[in-house]
């Protein structure tokens, strides 16, 4: 059965900073892991049909165990669409041999400007079985949070 899960947050600052901090790989190394991970990213190309390789590193030991190893996510993927200041879509693979990790997820990140700045909204369709949604809401949390920190030039 599919899933989906949503979340959005206001953040204070123009949408071309906020499209900025999801296509640039800095600063989506940056933002992107929840509280008590890292990322590194193998590959990124912010462009339809691109592709992206990157690695979650959770140090936090009271967070969820790893879908890859004990310890990291890796995922893989592509951009399916992308409009500029407006809209990213990626489609998402985990590198599991856990089958509650298979399929495609696809994650939608939507801007929509606001006077006090921008609000961005995060779909993402078809998740996988093995991430609860408790986590999920979470982790997406965290990191709307760490990339509003980002944009807004504040740190948390």
């Amino acid at each position: 059965m599919s899933r989906t899960d949503r979340a959005s947050r206001l953040i204070l600052a123009p949408p071309e900073r906020v499209y900025r901090a999801l296509v640039d790989p800095a600063m989506v190394r940056a933002w992107l892991p929840p509280r008590g991970a890292r990322a590194s990213i193998d590959a990124f190309d912010p462009r339809p049909g691109g592709a992206f390789r990157m690695i979650l590193t959770f140090d936090d030991a009271s967070l969820p165990k790893g879908k890859s190893t004990s310890n990291t996510d890796v995922v893989k993927g592509r951009f399916v669409a992308l409009e500029t200041n407006r809209r990213v879509t990626q489609a998402f693979e985990f590198d599991s041999a856990d089958p509650q990790f298979a399929g495609t997820m696809t994650m939608t990140w939507a801007l929509a400007p606001q006077a006090e700045g921008a609000t961005l909204s995060v779909t993402a369709e078809n998740v996988p079985a093995g991430i609860s949604a408790e986590d999920h809401k979470a982790g997406l949390a965290s990191s709307l949070s760490n990339l509003a920190a980002m944009v807004e030039g504040r740190s948390d």
